[in-house]
Formats: C-alpha cells, sequence, structure tokens
C-alpha cells in the first residue's frame, strides 16, 4: 500500500523505459474533479501509456447510454491541468469479478499494445487490481504455461494485500494466436446458457448473483496434455461471497505443480500488479475491517428509493446524511450502497438526537462499537447542495457522492430547484456530479404502504457474449 505522495514519486521511475501502464480505477472513489470510470492520467517522463478500466459495471443494465456514460462524465468533469499530460490510449469499463468487458479488454491490449513491452497495474487501494490480475492471469493474455505456473494474488476488501510486485508473462499476440483467439470468440458468442456444460452453467450462476451484466472469459490454448477443467476457466467459486459476507471456501483438486523455465521467460514481456495506492479523503480510511465489509458490496447492488418532503433527513449508516431543506414539493431520493448498509429516514428536528443515541449502535451499524468508537470518530461535517431544476419524475438531476460509501441519486419534480446540506466524516470527501444512472430511480416496486419507502426491484441477470434462446 503506497501513500500518494510516494507513488506520483515512484512510479515515474517504475515506468521508465516502454511500459503501458493500465489504472484500474473503481467507480467509487474519483479523484477530485475527475470522472469516477476515468484512467489515472499522471503522466511520467517516459514513454508508458495508460490505458483505464473502470471497475464495476452499470448496476441497472436498462440504463440509458450504458457503458458510455462514463466516458461521457469523464470528458465533462476532469480536469487536465490538475496534473501532468498524459495521453489516455483507451477508457474501458468492465468487471473482472463477473468477467464483463474483460474479453474486449484483452482484444484492445493486444491490438494497441502488441507485444512492444511490459504493462504495470496501477490505481487506488480497493480498486479491484488484484481481482483483475488473477481475471487476466487466466486468459488469453497470459502464456498457457504461465497460466498453470503462476498463483493468483491475494483478493481481500482490506487495503494493502498487494505488497510485492506479482507479475505473469505476456502472451506474444502472433497472427496465428490472434486468429485462432478470434476464432474461439465467435464460437463462444454462438452458444447459449443452455449449451454450456454443468460446469460452466454453475459458475455462472453464482456469478448472476453478484451482477446484473455477466460475461465468459476462456482461453483459446492450454500448456497440459490432459485437462479435467472445461475450456471456461474462469472461476467464479473462488470469488463468490455469501449472504453474511464470507468468503466461499472451495476445494481444488491437487495438480501437478508446473515451473517456468529460464527459456519460456527469455525475452518475456510481463504484466506486474502493484501495490495499491492510499486515497485521501476516503472513508475506508476510517473504517475497521468489519466496518469496510460492511460498506463495501459484494452483491449486485439494489437500488433503494424514498420519497422525501422537505423537512426530512436520510442517514446512510452514521457515515452519510442529508437534510432536505428546501423544496416546492417531495422528492425521490435513490440510494446506491450496500445493501448492507442501513438507510434510516428521520425529520430534521429529530436527526440530531437520532444520530447522538444511535451512531456507534445497531440502527446505524456504521460506524460499530459504541460510544468508545464514535469518541474516537470524526464528526460528522456539513455542506450546503443547491440542485438544478428537475427534469421530472423518471431522471435524477444530481448524484451525491459520499467517498467510497455509495451515493444517493436526486430526482425532483420538473422545474423544482431543491436546497439540501450533505453530511460527512471529517477528512472525507462529499461530491456533487451529474447522475451516473440518470434513470435509476425507475428501478423500484410499489411504494409501501404508510411509509417513505419503496419495495425494492431487482432487474434480472444476463451473460451478455452468450446468445439467448427463444
Amino acid at each position: 500500500m503506497l501513500p500518494a505522495r510516494l507513488a506520483r514519486g515512484l512510479l515515474p521511475a517504475l515506468l521508465r523505459g516502454s511500459a503501458l501502464r493500465v489504472a484500474r480505477r473503481g467507480l467509487r472513489e474519483p479523484l477530485p474533479g475527475e470522472s469516477s470510470a476515468a484512467a489515472s492520467a499522471s503522466a511520467s517522463a517516459s514513454s508508458a501509456q495508460p490505458a483505464g478500466p473502470g471497475r464495476p459495471l452499470p448496476r441497472d443494465p436498462t440504463e440509458a447510454g450504458g457503458p458510455e456514460r462514463p466516458r461521457v462524465g469523464q470528458e465533462e468533469q476532469s480536469h487536465p491541468g490538475d496534473r501532468p499530460r498524459a495521453v489516455v490510449r483507451d477508457v474501458r469499463l468492465i468487471s473482472a469479478k463477473t468477467g464483463y468487458g474483460v474479453e474486449e479488454l484483452i482484444s484492445a491490449l493486444q491490438r494497441s499494445w502488441r507485444y512492444r513491452g511490459d504493462v504495470y497495474l496501477v490505481g487506488a487501494t480497493n480498486a479491484g487490481k488484484s481481482t483483475l490480475f488473477n481475471t487476466l492471469l487466466k486468459s488469453d493474455y497470459c502464456t498457457a504455461k504461465g497460466a498453470e505456473a503462476i498463483d493468483r494474488a491475494t483478493v481481500s476488501a482490506w487495503p494493502g494485500t498487494t505488497l510485492n510486485l506479482l507479475k505473469f508473462p505476456i502472451c506474444n499476440p502472433t497472427p496465428y494466436r490472434m486468429f485462432a483467439r478470434q476464432k474461439r470468440l465467435k464460437k463462444d458468442a454462438t452458444e447459449a446458457e443452455e449449451d454450456l456444460s454443468e460446469q460452466e452453467q454453475k459458475q455462472l450462476n453464482v456469478l448472476k448473483k453478484q451482477a446484473y451484466v455477466v460475461g465468459r472469459v476462456g482461453r483459446t490454448f492450454f500448456y497440459s496434455q490432459q485437462r479435467d477443467e472445461a475450456a471456461f476457466e474462469f472461476d467464479a467459486d473462488s470469488l463468490a461471497f455469501d449472504m453474511e459476507n464470507e468468503a466461499v471456501r472451495v476445494a481444488h483438486k491437487p495438480t501437478k505443480q508446473v515451473e517456468l523455465t529460464a527459456a519460456d521467460v527469455k525475452d518475456a514481456h510481463w504484466l506486474y500488479d502493484t501495490p495499491g495506492i492510499t486515497k485521501e479523503n476516503c472513508i475506508l480510511n476510517l473504517l475497521t475491517e468489519k466496518e469496510v465489509n460492511i460498506v463495501l458490496p459484494t452483491h449486485s447492488i439494489v437500488p433503494r428509493t424514498y420519497v422525501l418532503k422537505p423537512g426530512m433527513v436520510l442517514f446512510l449508516g452514521a457515515i452519510g446524511r442529508i437534510d432536505f431543506l428546501q423544496g416546492n414539493q417531495s422528492a425521490w431520493f435513490t440510494v446506491v450502497a450496500s445493501n448492507f448498509l442501513p438507510v434510516h429516514i428521520t425529520s430534521l428536528d429529530k436527526a440530531d438526537a437520532v444520530y447522538e443515541k444511535h451512531a456507534g449502535h445497531l440502527l446505524l451499524q456504521v460506524p460499530m462499537g459504541g460510544k468508545e468508537r464514535m469518541a474516537e470518530f470524526p464528526p460528522l461535517i456539513a455542506e450546503d447542495i443547491t440542485l438544478k431544476e428537475g427534469h421530472g419524475e423518471s431522471e435524477a438531476v444530481a448524484d451525491i457522492k459520499f467517498s467510497s460509501a455509495g451515493w444517493v441519486a436526486v430526482t425532483p419534480h420538473a422545474k423544482d430547484r431543491l436546497h439540501l446540506r450533505g453530511y460527512t466524516p471529517q477528512g472525507t470527501l462529499l461530491t456533487v456530479r451529474p447522475p451516473l444512472l440518470p434513470h435509476i430511480v425507475n428501478i423500484k416496486g410499489e411504494r409501501i404502504r404508510s411509509s417513505v419507502a419503496y419495495k425494492t426491484k431487482k432487474p434480472p441477470s444476463c451473460v451478455y457474449n452468450l446468445q439467448k434462446k427463444g
């Protein structure tokens, strides 16, 4: 785990020479003034060129604009003057955990970078670099023998689990290999889920519990002469979590250890997984490991929508708060955060008392540990927010983002202007941005009787690179 100031000095030296940076960015924690899916543009004096996959895919697969919205947001919100100029070759929206967009990322890397030098996977802590490293390790981007010889990186919600430079040898994308890969991808794209083996279907079903849009990641070439596993090598179970946030333990069959020889790595180019860069103003820096496991989602986020009147308050745990101070009519507030992180609605005159009584306890959950924990936890700091006129009850005008804890999409009535007040712990960042998912308010059920809450509604999951039968 690298402090941001140290990383800014170290990375140019690390990347000196011919190298490609794949900047791994999660959508939960952008740098100030930068879009959440934007690639890191910290430049070096070397010939390194950054490419940037943003971590999670949109939570709503029906969202207008889909994967292109983060790219638009990058153009609208990025401030190139804030950091040295760099050439961003590409921006890709992927999920290394579920496989969404990974095959396209591999093809793009092989086309643009080919085999000209090493590739460095860089980014902030908790951006998912190690998960992407493990997915690429078992894909066509790694040599067939390297995929069997090299162990996976440790994946954990706790920052700083990658302590050394992990690496694997990159497969040289020769014309023959590229042709064979494209042939495999075309064949895979004609298959339906019902055509897959029972093992593959089981793996995909596990992934569907964690995301709305899932992708297959396979291999074209294999080193072992005899393999027990099918061509679909993406190990979903090893990345799965149950509803109690505990890792699913999988018993792996013992296999013969394969080792890389000097001849295998002679003149090889490598992909490196680097330690994460510590983000400033990030709420995760204030939380314990148990609290982090509540805040960081492990399953598909199901949006939670509430209709509030002026004078009402929304608590996101005890780490985020929105006061609805002024507006002509009620408005909808859609929470996009881990479903283990509780939301509590109260009135403005009771809000301070609720926080004083329940912060650190079961009702608000995070932080946890009672008065002793809250005595060391930073106080909530207020920031006034005025939103532009509403577009109507089906489209949000803004997201209010609580550092890495999630965001709240605000949807006023048409032409209604809202005055709000947002709170985050001292030392963390509250951001108001154009809505990432402007129509997410529509992903809700009926309003619960005598309540400000709506029933939740989870869209169906699908495998985007498989055919649909019927």
